[in-house]
């Protein structure tokens, strides 16, 4: 683990402040401190602070010129982040700081940090921001043609809130220039659209008998990569709980088991990594059930051994389990069809642009929380109509589990239409051919990001998604790239000596 980040290349002040946001607190709809952090650092630099009603924050930085070609920019990024842990890690995100640390693969540095998500979404547009913040009130850059906005948002992680919310008069500008792009050589410029589809079954438990001698099992999964459900969903990783339901369904289509607990996820937008569950076995059926289950097991196993080299699967005993709670059979029995046959990644594929999703859908968490059943899905699409149809055969699949299930729909947010005829991508596209002597790549992606509803909050402005390189977003594996901080930095200021 290093202490102190400095070291790490230019410049300088990104790693100080990555290194200092990474002891706050910022998971998402707790965005408080840093957002008092950002205040402070503003004001201490001489920048106006100014929050909307939803806690949007924006720093303005005047144009020093009374001249009428003055372009304004707003340089946006989001204060919150996804915070993902690993199972066996202790880490209470409301106050640990975050243990960063240094990984080398194949050859390249990288920052992580220990067994929980690093935070660089949507970190790395923080720092860039502060760190222009400082070099600007320095003198180092100077933009006397620019009008400069930094717009921090809240909670996007969790359904784009601030996005949606923004104050229409915070911001005012001629483009827009979002950090939370996760490859630094690519330029996004459409995202897809998206929608949650919930459902929740109130359990009405029975009680196995003591008398049957039920043996109290424990069934888990883990050491799955796991990922973001768009940007990853047609990687071909395996979903902790469509492999907890593949498993369960075929243990039970010939034997008996009873179900006390399953849980799995914590995210509709991540690909769960891990799940679990308790079942009864009775004792007549413990080792036919066993030898099936190893049967299963290694088939599983083998079957994603090139994609997911650490999945673990295991079915044991559990000592003094006093809980004799159990689903009902007829809601054990639909859950697990449901589960076996819901779709889940990719749905369709664009027609005209290699590799890009066009729709898909994710089976995000299974979990109880006072004796509710609460199932999350999430559903992409580049095009509304198919976001709505893929919705609607979830919610009706869904129907089937209980007929006093409650289904809901939530944060739906709009799509982002590619316009490869931007002004703006062409000033981003001629810069970056001269710091580097290559084009970039230009495109759309599957994730959803806030620049389809800020688009749709201020149609004049031309929008654009940059950032450096992150892998692994919205799971412990994530990390920074370190050598593409500067690579990245270097073209974000050249960008705006051009625009300037």
């Amino acid at each position: 683990m290093r202490q102190n980040l400095i070291d790490l290349g230019s410049p300088s002040e990104f790693w100080e402040y990555f290194e200092q946001i990474s002891r706050i607190p910022r998971c998402s709809g707790e965005e408080e401190q840093i957002r008092d952090f950002i205040i402070r650092e503003a004001k201490n630099l001489n920048f106006n602070a100014k929050i909307d009603k939803v806690g949007n924050l924006v720093i303005k930085i005047p144009s020093k010129s009374d001249k009428e070609n003055v372009k304004s920019v707003v340089l946006q990024c989001h204060m919150d982040m996804v915070c993902e842990k690993n199972k066996e890690i202790q880490h209470d995100f409301s106050k640990d700081p975050l243990k960063l640390k240094i990984v080398e693969i194949s050859g390249e540095n990288w920052l992580t940090a220990e067994g929980t998500t690093l935070g660089a979404d949507n970190g790395v547009g923080i720092s860039y921001l502060l760190t222009l913040m400082k070099k600007i009130n320095k003198g180092e850059l100077v933009y006397n043609s620019l009008n400069l906005e930094f717009l921090f948002t809240v909670d996007e992680e969790v359904g784009l809130v601030g996005a949606f919310n923004i104050d229409k008069d915070l911001i005012k500008g001629k483009y827009l220039i979002n950090l939370d792009s996760e490859e630094d050589d690519n330029f996004t410029i459409g995202c897809a659209g998206g929608m949650k589809t919930i459902g929740e079954i109130k359990i009405k438990y029975n009680k196995i008998e003591k008398e049957r001698n039920p043996i109290p099992m424990k069934l888990s999964i883990k050491g799955l990569l796991g990922g973001h459900s768009g940007v990853d969903i047609h990687r071909g990783r395996a979903n902790a709980i469509k492999l907890m339901a593949i498993i369960l369904w075929k243990l039970h289509k010939d034997n008996y088991f009873a179900l006390n607990s399953i849980h799995g996820g914590n995210r509709a937008n991540a690909i769960p990594r891990e799940c679990f569950a308790i079942l009864f076995l009775l004792p007549d059926d413990y080792y036919p059930i066993m030898e099936l289950f190893n049967k299963i097991k290694d088939e599983t196993i083998s079957r994603f051994s090139d994609i997911e080299p650490n999945l673990e699967i295991k079915l044991q005993k559990l000592e003094n389990f006093d809980n004799r709670k159990i689903f009902p059979d007829n809601l054990l029995k639909n859950l697990l069809h449901i589960l076996y046959i819901m779709p889940n990644g990719p749905i369709s594929m664009h027609l005209k642009i290699p590799d890009l999703v066009y729709t898909s859908t994710n089976l995000g968490s299974i979990n109880i929380e006072n004796d509710f059943l609460k199932i999350v899905t999430s559903q992409r699409s580049l095009e509304e109509i198919s976001k709505v149809i893929i919705c609607e055969r979830i919610h009706a699949l869904m129907t089937f589990a209980d007929r006093n299930i409650i289904i809901e729909h939530e944060g739906n947010y709009p799509g982002w239409e590619p316009d490869f005829n931007s002004e703006l991508l062409e000033i981003c596209s001629e810069t970056f051919k001269e710091l580097f002597d290559k084009d970039p790549k230009v495109r759309a992606i599957h994730a959803g990001l806030e620049c389809g509803i800020l688009k749709e909050h201020f149609p004049e402005m031309e929008v654009i998604s940059i950032g450096p390189t992150v892998e692994g977003a919205h799971s412990p594996d994530e990390r920074l790239r370190i050598r593409s901080v500067e690579k990245f930095w270097n073209f974000l200021i050249k960008l705006l000596d051009s625009i300037n």
